[in-house]
């Protein structure tokens, strides 16, 4: 199995693994939120928000407008996360998706 490094310098092992239909694989990259004032939010504010961040590890068949490496931004709520070769990972559908950067 081939190892694969992420923009952001996360090694993952995804190389065995498909993703079919509409779905995608994502690693959620932890964000640090400063408010307008300078406060730096804690983990638990951040998890209060409906929208989280990942990069995309592996795009599914039918996905048109995401390609792997892309930044976005997809609904949390919409999600589940998988342990695929001993890493973690959370699987959603394009239509999750609400921006990319």
């Amino acid at each position: 199995m081939l190892a694969r490094r992420l923009p952001y310098g996360a090694l993952i092992y995804f190389d065995t693994m498909k993703p079919i239909g509409k779905y995608i694989v994502v690693v959620t990259t932890e964000e640090e939120v400063k408010t307008e004032s300078g406060l730096i939010l804690s983990g638990d504010d951040v998890n209060q928000f409906r929208y989280k961040r990942g990069v995309v590890v592996e795009p599914g068949t039918e996905v048109t407008h995401i390609s792997k490496g892309d930044k976005i931004y997809f609904d949390k709520h919409h999600s589940f996360a998988m342990i695929i070769n001993d890493g973690q990972y959370t699987i959603i559908r394009e239509s999750d998706v609400v921006v990319v950067e």
